[in-house]
């Protein structure tokens, strides 16, 4: 497996907010087992991969760190929605 897919998989859960815990129950998996993708000290199975490929919604080639080009672009608009949600949450203390 590539040396990116634990630092893939694990950046994916934490950028959006997901516990561990969550993650493997929603994935089917054990959480034990999914600290053991994330810490690279197993691989997954190919179905692993295809079901947390469309869990996240991301490509296979992003997972295997063979593609980067959607998701940054993707990464990049949530940022800034973050941004704008904090700025109307500003707006509307102010106003109050």
């Amino acid at each position: 497996m590539n040396v990116k897919f634990p630092d893939i998989l694990t950046a994916l859960r934490s950028e959006r907010g997901i516990s561990q815990r969550k993650a493997a129950a929603d994935l089917g998996i054990s959480q034990a087992l999914l600290s053991h993708y994330e810490n690279g000290l197993r691989e997954p199975k190919l179905d692993f991969v295809v079901r947390v490929c469309d869990y996240y919604g991301v490509s296979a080639d992003y997972m295997l760190g063979r593609s980067f080009d959607g998701y940054q672009e993707f990464r990049k608009l949530v940022g800034r929605l973050a941004e704008l949600s904090a700025e109307a949450n500003r707006l509307i203390e102010e106003v109050r």
